[in-house]
């Protein structure tokens, strides 16, 4: 299949990002992030944090030089697939080949073994196994990310709340009335699913004609000089309780490192989740330090942070923080927004903005 087209710096119209189910994606906020950015004098960008990469892509649909970090291995994958990939598609002889066994391959039946009744169904714990290892017979890695991309998308779709905190298939299975509409893609087949991503994810390819890079890594490890430096860190709410990616995302996690996985679980826990690593921005005690280093660690960029209202540390700590490095601080609202699986209604979402 050809690869995406490139659209030129000054262009307006790059494809937009498909449709994530990944907590605290910023994708709703995209129109109101990058008219921030269009009042902005910079050429290379970061996104520090960039989970789905939703703001990378839209940097890089701005013409700008980017790199996309996070620390998970599965959102490093979809950094892969949209940032720095300009071309690589999946064509739909290679998307059938995937979702099948082939002949000759004897299959490992892990998720199958481990995860019963826990997600998914038996059958589709086994679709799940041989997806997977076809997925990593991919050789050309771009390819391979996209696939990895269709098939996250496609297993959040079929979760409680799309995500994996917990072992709650009975939700999906039981037999009551329900008054919303998440039966329906619940109930739909991981093959339709994974079509309908992969498809979406290919439209969503595109070259600018700027060398962008994904890595994976603490933001501080990041190479290189970049005139800005998005950062939006996992949000510590005012109780704090911090949101906890590395639990909610885990099982995509396992998929990226199947071999591994068996080694990474910590097998006391209901769901199997992969072992706990500790992390200073989901800790109240460790996460203004944790600010002071990364402000301090790209004094000479451009900082644009996203935030939320209510959390920790408070926007005037944060605002306090920022400008022990940057003479100029603005911050900009976007009104009361109600977030999934939070009853605080009065929050809202925050830009702050720090220029010499």
């Amino acid at each position: 299949m050809p690869g995406g087209p490139v659209y030129s710096a000054s262009t307006t119209t790059a494809p937009p990002m498909p449709p994530t189910r990944y907590q605290g994606s910023k994708r709703r906020f995209a129109e109101w992030i990058g008219k921030t950015f269009d009042r902005l004098e910079f050429d290379t960008a970061l996104d520090a944090f960039c989970g789905t990469s939703v703001v990378a892509h839209l940097l890089k649909a701005r013409g700008k030089q980017v790199v996309c970090n996070d620390v998970l291995r599965s959102n490093h994958q979809v950094g892969l697939a949209l940032i720095e990939s300009d071309a690589e598609q999946l064509d739909e002889g290679t998307i059938t080949r995937l979702l099948s066994c082939r002949p000759g391959i004897k299959y490992a039946d892990f998720i199958q073994r481990t995860f019963a009744g826990i997600y998914y169904t038996d059958a589709e714990n086994c679709w799940l196994d041989t997806v997977v290892q076809n997925i990593q017979r991919i050789r050309r890695p771009f390819r391979r990310a996209l696939a990895y991309y269709a098939l996250f998308q496609s297993a959040l779709a079929k979760r409680p709340y799309n995500l994996f905190h917990r072992k709650n298939l009975y939700l999906r299975l039981a037999d009551v009335r329900r008054g919303f509409g998440n039966k329906a893609t619940w109930d739909r087949p991981f093959e339709a699913h994974f079509r309908t991503h992969a498809r979406r994810a290919n439209a969503a390819v595109f070259g600018n004609g700027r060398p962008c890079k994904a890595t994976c890594g603490d933001a501080l490890d990041v190479p290189g000089r970049h005139d800005l430096v998005y950062v939006d860190t996992p949000y510590i709410n005012s109780r704090g309780v911090g949101v906890d990616y590395a639990g909610f995302y885990h099982f995509l996690e396992g998929l990226v490192r199947y071999r591994e996985w068996p080694g990474l679980i910590d097998w006391d826990s209901k769901h199997l989740r992969i072992r706990r690593s500790p992390s200073p921005w989901t800790s109240p005690s460790q996460v203004h330090e944790a600010f002071r280093r990364l402000f301090r660690h790209y004094a000479d960029s451009i900082l644009v942070v996203s935030y939320r209202s209510d959390g920790i540390p408070s926007v005037d700590e944060l605002l306090a923080l920022i400008r022990t490095v940057k003479p100029h601080v603005t911050v900009g609202s976007q009104g009361r927004h109600r977030y999934a699986l939070s009853t605080n209604r009065r929050v809202q979402e925050m830009l702050i903005v720090g220029t010499d």
